[in-house]
């Protein structure tokens, strides 16, 4: 089995682009399911929201699932570095 990825680094890679933590543990599938679903809540969100939203009101269900990527993938990368500890010894 090959070592796992830091979880700090995992971190850092979900913090900078949705989707990419997850990849970076080999989960990719989930990865590009929270893509799709950043896509999807940010384009809703900007569909239903008025012209004089920030950029950010504009984009709040995208941002908000991407929020909720990022502790999954280090919590993921977590356990599978546990994972690894506990079966080495």
């Amino acid at each position: 089995m090959k070592k796992p990825i830091n979880p700090y680094v995992v971190l850092v890679l979900a913090i900078l682009l949705p989707g990419a933590g997850h990849v970076a543990i080999r989960q990719a599938s989930r990865g590009l399911v929270f893509v799709f679903f950043v896509m999807l809540f940010g384009v809703l969100t900007y569909m239903s929201s008025t012209p004089d939203q920030s950029f950010i009101g504009r984009h709040a269900g995208g941002f908000f699932v991407w929020a909720l990527s990022i502790p999954d993938a280090y919590r993921r990368a977590r356990m599978n570095q546990m994972t690894l500890r506990a079966k080495l010894g």
